[in-house]
């Protein structure tokens, strides 16, 4: 898959949409679970640690030097164990794991070039060879698509949704047009 020049930049704004969704959270409001299956805002961060460690660290042939032990030890074998923080597992530690998990991605990719050779050992064995060209694709959807789960999250934690929200209106705008759009939905209620 080619890849844009553009495409490091979009993972690196991806990357501050992550974070930025934690913005003025406080320690309940990021780890409650949202969803049926316990989506939480710190979890999904977490998750992306094992991401970039993963993709662009362990299957480039450069580890990510820091131990996560969700990943590598008797940790991991509990179930979704990389989509939640435990009590001992502060904001401060995981999103500093996922910066330095992140810079350490591009490092790797400095110093090997897109086109280097690399192996995913989790993949079934006739698929595990690609390039960092296509990893980085890999790395930049999954981050992309799970600050978008992010923003619809934190709106619904408090409204605040993605960057232009502010832009578009104010809160009584917001409801007003919220309000148009259950009218129309209203109209196809069975």
């Amino acid at each position: 898959m080619p890849i844009h020049h553009d495409d490091r930049g979009y993972l690196r704004e991806s990357r501050r949409q992550v974070l930025r969704a934690l913005d003025g959270l406080d320690e309940y409001q990021i780890r409650r679970p949202m969803t049926p299956t316990g989506t939480n805002l710190l979890g999904v961060v977490k998750h992306l640690v094992g991401i970039e460690a993963g993709y662009l660290g362990t299957c480039l042939g450069h580890p990510f030097p820091e131990p996560l032990p969700w990943i590598g030890d008797e940790q991991a074998a509990v179930p979704n164990r990389d989509m939640w923080a435990t009590a001992t597992e502060s904001r401060d530690h995981i999103t500093g794991l996922y910066r330095r998990s992140c810079e350490h991605s591009d490092r790797v990719l400095d110093e090997i070039g897109l086109n280097a050779a690399a192996a995913v050992p989790w993949w079934p064995a006739a698929s595990r060879a690609t390039t960092a060209e296509a990893l980085l694709a890999r790395v930049l959807t999954d981050t992309a698509m799970h600050a978008g789960q992010l923003q619809v999250l934190r709106e619904l934690i408090d409204g605040r949704a993605g960057s232009d929200r502010d832009s578009t209106g104010d809160d009584r705008w917001w409801a007003e047009y919220r309000s148009m759009l259950d009218d129309v939905a209203r109209r196809f209620q069975p």
